[in-house]
């Protein structure tokens, strides 16, 4: 009975395997759309900054990036504390790969971030509280990505990192918040908790639109990469076997 329902478990694995790649398709082409979309939006559906002109128009990007960025930071500060909790590897490969991307994206951030400075500020850097801040929140997680690479024992490499990435993310509340609580160069939030907007609707639309396309960019990310992990630990446990 076990033999003949080996077949049967084959095929329920392939189906599945069919449906997961179709799935990755589907996302891929929802993403590539939306992300069209972002750029009709950005780029002739949203009306030229009266003030800043048309160098305004990356604020669509660089603030949908920034809602990312701190995305990918809360999945590693809750994956931590599962992982700390459950002891489940799943929680760990999900921490790890979340900070990639996050550094990824914190990194894009501060490149939009002074590409858009340059002609508003006069120059690409100042060491403004929100800037300073997202600059030492990319650092912390630059250690934490440093920390797992190069760790000589992989269990206390994966508890060491999650309690980096908890006490890691208390910058993300600070990046936020800093153009509230101290003068900085920095505007003020677009679109608040209370649901109070600064923008005109078409802008708003753009950002929305900006917004879904970078969140789907990073789940699709974020399925590939935790893949990879799961192959690698596939591989390393039939080479194990061997």
């Amino acid at each position: 009975m076990g033999v003949a329902s080996l077949p049967q478990s084959g095929r329920r694995a392939e189906v599945q395997s069919r449906v997961l790649e179709w799935y990755d398709w589907l996302l891929a082409a929802v993403m590539f759309v939306s992300f069209l979309a972002a750029m009709y939006c950005a780029f002739v559906y949203a009306p030229t900054d009266a003030v800043q002109g048309d160098v305004q128009r990356i604020f669509y990007f660089h603030v949908s990036i920034a809602w990312l960025m701190y995305l990918a930071f809360f999945v590693v500060f809750v994956s931590s504390i599962l992982y700390l909790w459950r002891r489940e590897d799943r929680w760990d490969v999900f921490a790890r790969c979340s900070a990639e991307i996050g550094v990824v994206l914190t990194t894009l951030v501060l490149i939009t971030g002074m590409l858009w400075g340059r002609p508003i500020w006069g120059t690409f850097w100042s060491w403004d509280a929100r800037l300073t801040s997202t600059l030492i929140l990319w650092a912390i997680y630059v250690v934490y990505l440093m920390l797992r690479a190069y760790s000589d024992d992989q269990l206390r490499g994966a508890r060491y990192g999650a309690v980096l990435g908890i006490i890691g993310f208390a910058d993300v509340p600070i990046v936020q918040m800093s153009v509230t609580w101290w003068r900085t160069l920095h505007p003020g939030p677009v679109v608040s908790l209370e649901g109070q907007e600064n923008l005109p609707p078409e802008m708003l639309v753009g950002l929305m639109v900006s917004l879904v396309a970078f969140t789907l960019f990073y789940v699709f990310i974020m399925r590939q990469r935790t893949r990879i992990e799961w192959l690698k630990e596939e591989i390393a446990r039939l080479q194990d076997g061997d």
